[in-house]
């Protein structure tokens, strides 16, 4: 056997890593799986249906790219740049081969993606996407003006909506293509024209929908950059509801559909105003009529009735009348019983002095009737020197007969009785 060597497994597994990082730089298109990461690089078997290649790129390198962790993910498509590399192990590690990939991107559309997104990273962190959204969209405007294609279901679903929103303004139309590499240019010179018309309150940007690569065009970096420097506030509607571009994002306000962009651009709803106004200007009719009856009713009541109404009067001033006379009457009975009273009190008084008055009298005419008695009593007779002439058993003796008679009289004096006897005759006076 003529072969060269042998050579140590060490010696040969340098050796093999060496010429491997010789090799040419080559691209692999191919399906990513079996993705994992580490602190410095991500790995993963990029496969198609012949065969898989185990890769690995250090993150620096990926964030070279363009691209985010997220974006490299298990089912993206991707062409890698790279060559072959051999690590020898040693140890307990075991020796592997790999593709080391040194710059990567998403095939076909996923690299739109990845573009887009790089975009969008940039222009958020530049803050492009808050100005439009800060100034102030008018209600009601009086012109819009519109950047579309001449031709397509845009035009005619935008017209549509603004007619169920009952709007009557003026639309300024700017036709420009909206698909191919002349139409961001077109579409961002259609807008400053609009923009530059005082009467322009507000422009609207629509589309149909399509796939990213037919809407890149609103996705142009110096387009997004124009409708963000815009003192108008712009109204994008382009695509679907599952379509993302970037004008969306720097717009005043993003729709899915030309009918939405038709509300956002008038948010007044015209016919639901007129609506209500009809039935305000209805109300105030119907409340005015019945205002207006009501004081017609009243007039009537008015004209009619003066003299009830001074009948009410007049019964309303003789029942004061009658009230005042009855109080009159309660005030005059009361101070009548009053003075009653008080007349009795006065002759109750008076009778009670006049009695006194009398009493007294009395009193004074029984001590002079009793001085009277007294000094015609016997025993004052008796003290001026008289005597009383009693018989045997006290009665006294009144006459001189009537003493001859006696057996025996008694003289009483003053001061006490004797015993005496009578004798000779009677003696007459003369």
């Amino acid at each position: 056997m003529n072969l060269p060597g042998p050579f140590a497994v060490g010696a040969y597994a340098r050796k093999l890593q060496e010429e491997m990082r010789k090799r040419a730089r080559v691209q692999l298109i191919g399906e990513v799986t079996g993705i994992g990461r580490s602190k410095v690089q991500a790995y993963f078997e990029l496969r198609d249906g012949d065969g898989a290649v185990p890769c690995a790129i250090w993150l620096n390198d990926l964030e070279k790219a363009g691209l985010t962790e997220g974006a490299l993910r298990d089912g993206a498509e991707v062409v890698i740049a790279g060559g072959p590399d051999y690590y020898p192990g040693g140890g307990q590690a075991s020796p592997s081969f790999c593709f080391r990939a040194t710059d990567v991107r998403l095939a076909g559309e996923g690299d739109l993606i990845a573009r887009l997104e790089a975009l969008r990273k940039q222009l958020r962190s530049e803050g492009l996407f808050e100005l439009q959204k800060q100034l102030r969209r008018p209600r009601l405007p009086k012109t819009i003006g519109v950047v579309t294609a001449e031709t397509g279901a845009a035009r005619r679903d935008l017209l549509a909506g603004l007619e169920r929103r009952g709007w009557a303004g003026e639309l300024i139309w700017a036709f420009a293509p909206v698909q191919d590499r002349r139409a961001a240019p077109a579409i961002a010179m259609a807008i400053q024209d609009l923009a530059a018309r005082p009467e322009v309150e507000a422009i609207v940007v629509t589309r149909g929908g399509g796939s990213l690569a037919d809407l890149w065009a609103f996705c142009d970096e110096t387009l997004c950059r124009t409708v963000a420097m815009l003192r108008v506030p712009v109204v994008s509607a382009v695509g679907h509801e599952r379509d993302s571009t970037l004008i969306d994002d720097v717009a005043a306000v993003a729709c899915s559909t030309p009918t939405h962009a038709a509300e956002a651009a008038v948010p007044l709803d015209c016919l639901a105003a007129r609506e209500s106004l009809e039935r305000c200007a209805l109300a105030l009719r119907r409340a005015g009529e019945g205002a207006i009856d009501i004081r017609s009713r009243h007039l009537v009541h008015l004209a009619r009735g003066p003299a009830r109404a001074l009948q009410r009067e007049r019964g309303k001033l003789n029942q004061k009348i009658r009230e005042i006379r009855a109080a009159s009457e309660r005030g005059l009975s009361q101070r009548v019983s009053s003075q009653q009273r008080i007349g009795t009190v006065v002759l109750e008084r008076a009778r009670r002095r006049a009695a006194g008055a009398d009493l007294e009298k009395r009193r004074e005419a029984l001590r002079q009737a009793m001085v009277t008695l007294r000094a015609h009593e016997p025993e004052r007779t008796l003290e001026r020197g008289y005597a009383l002439v009693e018989g045997e058993v006290g009665e006294p003796v009144t006459s001189a007969a009537a003493a001859a008679a006696a057996a025996g009289v008694k003289l009483r004096f003053a001061d006490g009785r004797v015993q005496a006897r009578t004798e000779g005759d009677v003696e007459r006076e003369t």
